[in-house]
C-alpha cells in the first residue's frame, strides 16, 4: 500500500528510513529470542531502544512534512498518508510493548522517565530518557541520591539569594522613589509660592498703573485750566476793547477804560 502512495521526495525518503528501522527492529527481536545470556539481552534491548527512539523521531518528521504538504495534496491523498502515519505509529507502539514484555521477563528494573507510546491522539509524545538502576550498586544509588539532594539544596540556596537580592533592589527602588516624590513635592510648593508672588506683583503693578494714570489725568486737567487762564489774560491785554471777552473775576479792568469812565462823570465836568 505504502509504495503506491503519491509522496514527495522528502516524504518518500523519511518513509523509507522508517521502514528500514522497522525491519531492523523485527530482526533484532528475533535475534533476542535466541540470546540466553541476560547481559547480552540487556545490551540488545538497549540497541533496540535506540532504534525505536530514532524511529519515533522519523515519525515526527514524517508528520511535520505531511502537514507542510497538506495544502498541496488532494483530500484523498491526505487521507491515505494519514492512514499510513497511523499505521506506522501502531507498529512502533507494538515494538514498544514487545520491549516492555522482554524487560519484564528479564527482570530488569528500569526507571522510565517517559512513555514511548502515543497519547490520546495516537501520536508520539516527548523524547525518552531511561535511567538504568539495575546496573548500579546500592552504594552508587545512595551516592547518586545524595548528589541529587545536594544539587537541589544548592538550587534552593541560589533561589533564596535571588529572592533576597530582588527584595533588596525593590527596597532601594522604593526608597529612591520616595525621595524623588518628596523632592517633587518641594518643587511643587516652591512653584506655588512663586506663582502666588507673581500674582501679587501683577496686582501691585496694576494698582500703581491706575494711580499713575489718575495722577496724570489730574495734572493734565490742571495744566489745561492754567493754559486757558493764561490765554484769556494774554488776549485781554492784547485786545482790551473786545467786548466778546468777559473780564476775569478778581482781575482789574485795563487803565484806558477807567479813564474813559472818569471823564464821563458829571461831577467831574462841573468842576
Amino acid at each position: 500500500m505504502a509504495s503506491n502512495l503519491p509522496m514527495s521526495p522528502e516524504l518518500e525518503q523519511i518513509h523509507g528510513e522508517i521502514r528500514d528501522h522497522f525491519r531492523a527492529l523485527a530482526n533484532g527481536f528475533q535475534r533476542l529470542d535466541k540470546i540466553k545470556d541476560s547481559t547480552r539481552q540487556s545490551k540488545q534491548l538497549e540497541e533496540l531502544t535506540d532504534k525505536m527512539r530514532e524511529c519515533k523521531r522519523l515519525v515526527k518528521d514524517f508528520d511535520r512534512e505531511l502537514k507542510d504538504e497538506e495544502a498541496r495534496n488532494s483530500p484523498e491523498v491526505n487521507k491515505q498518508l494519514n492512514d499510513e502515519k497511523q499505521s506506522m505509529i501502531k507498529e512502533l507502539n507494538s515494538y514498544v510493548a514487545l520491549r516492555k514484555t522482554y524487560m519484564s521477563t528479564l527482570g530488569n528494573k528500569k526507571v522510565e522517565l517517559f512513555d514511548m507510546g502515543a497519547g490520546p491522539s495516537a501520536e508520539p509524545t516527548a523524547e525518552e530518557n531511561v535511567q538504568v538502576a539495575s546496573e548500579m550498586s546500592n552504594q552508587e544509588l545512595v551516592d547518586a541520591g545524595m548528589k541529587r539532594m545536594d544539587e537541589t539544596d544548592q538550587a534552593i540556596e541560589r533561589s533564596k539569594q535571588v529572592v533576597e537580592q530582588t527584595i533588596e533592589v525593590g527596597t532601594q527602588t522604593a526608597a529612591n522613589l520616595k525621595g524623588q516624590t518628596d523632592q517633587m513635592g518641594r518643587v511643587v510648593n516652591h512653584l506655588d509660592t512663586i506663582q502666588f508672588s507673581l500674582k501679587k506683583a501683577s496686582q501691585l503693578v496694576k494698582e500703581i498703573g491706575r494711580q499713575v494714570a489718575t495722577d496724570k489725568c489730574i495734572m493734565m486737567f490742571l495744566f489745561l485750566i492754567v493754559c486757558g487762564v493764561v490765554a484769556i489774560i494774554v488776549v485781554k491785554i492784547v485786545h482790551p476793547n473786545n467786548k466778546d471777552i468777559r473780564d476775569i473775576p478778581g482781575l482789574a479792568p485795563p487803565a484806558p477804560s477807567r479813564k474813559l469812565l472818569y471823564l464821563r462823570n458829571p461831577e467831574y465836568m462841573q468842576r
